[in-house]
């Protein structure tokens, strides 16, 4: 796991933030084969993208918990909007079963720092999501 310090011309920054969010009406997508593989493919490139490193992920049958690490200037609506929009998009062209949907997933999450948790813990969490009772 790297707790590694962010550096830009002008600021040295380490900001973690633990992620969870849903399907729209908590629908189970991720039991149709390929979408958790092709959601984990389309939501890496799109963070690459965006300078958003993905410390870790996992997709639960109705949710996921992602892990990131940003620079300062990137506030939370909008990566909560860059992974959420280019997903949803992406994933209903892809499966027929998700094409009828008119929003993939709901407007809320639940976001906090790691700052009470290590980011270790963290990590851990997220990686034993399926491993875990």
């Amino acid at each position: 796991m790297k707790n590694e310090y962010k550096h830009t011309k002008t600021t040295v920054s380490l900001i973690n933030y633990h992620f969870v969010f849903c399907p729209r009406y908590r629908r189970k997508i991720f039991n149709i084969e390929g979408v958790e593989k092709r959601f984990k493919e389309l939501t890496q490139a799109e963070c690459d993208k965006h300078g958003i490193e993905i410390l870790a992920m996992e997709c639960h049958i109705d949710h996921i918990h992602i892990f990131v690490s940003v620079l300062p200037q990137m506030d939370i609506p909008t990566i909560m909007r860059i992974i959420k929009g280019a997903t949803s998009i992406q994933l209903r062209k892809e499966f027929p079963q998700l094409s009828a949907m008119c929003s993939l997933w709901t407007r809320s999450y639940f976001v906090s720092t790691a700052r009470n948790v290590s980011s270790k813990t963290i990590e851990w969490y997220v990686n034993t999501q399926k491993t875990r009772t």
